[in-house]
């Protein structure tokens, strides 16, 4: 009975720290995945929206299906195979002024330090493009894009642990427009 009485004393402090050390870690890995749907507004004012959500259970599925006997696949298989999601809001609009400052808010102050580090920032009179990476134990554990036009905006998000090397094999994939990623492979002969 005693041993009952210590376990039941026990149990609530236990369950508590146990409770905070899942929260915590379920908070790091849900760090990476950015909410979007501040943005889900502004598919009434698109002539086009694009909406792409591939959670991890579907990026499994999703490498299952990839045949392991074509080489583009086989690499595209490799690159999902540790990624947990690829999330994708790209909306275009038939004049100017169809997002906001509020809108571009909404994502950017998702994408604070010390979490995200802004990597590229382009501004031109025509488009800007920001990437941000999640930095995870010396890793890359997610990815953002934001790119603004006059008539145009587009966020992607993959989460997941990321090879920029190889990030590149995703452009056109799952709803992955180009993001301007270069290889940076050296070139041979026959490239030149």
């Amino acid at each position: 009975m005693k041993l009952l009485s210590h376990i039941r004393r026990r149990t609530p402090p236990i369950l508590a720290v146990l409770l905070l050390i899942l929260g915590a870690q379920t908070a790091r890995s849900q760090g990476s995945k950015l909410q979007m749907s501040s943005l889900d507004h502004l598919a009434a004012k698109a002539s086009e929206s694009v909406d792409v959500n591939i959670d991890e259970r579907l990026m499994q599925i999703t490498a299952g299906i990839l045949s392991s006997q074509d080489a583009d696949e086989r690499e595209i298989k490799k690159l999902i195979s540790g990624l947990k999601g690829i999330y994708v809001k790209s909306f275009e609009f038939d004049s100017d002024n169809g997002y906001t400052a509020a809108d571009l808010e909404s994502i950017r102050s998702q994408l604070k330090e010390p979490l995200w580090t802004r990597l590229v920032n382009v501004k031109s009179r025509k488009e800007n493009v920001e990437i941000y990476l999640l930095m995870q134990n010396g890793q890359i554990g997610g990815l953002t894009v934001l790119s603004s036009e006059d008539r145009e905006l587009t966020v992607v998000n993959i989460v997941g642990p990321i090879d920029l090397e190889k990030l590149t094999k995703l452009e056109g994939q799952f709803g992955v427009p180009d993001l301007g990623i270069e290889s940076t492979k050296p070139k041979t002969k026959n490239d030149q």
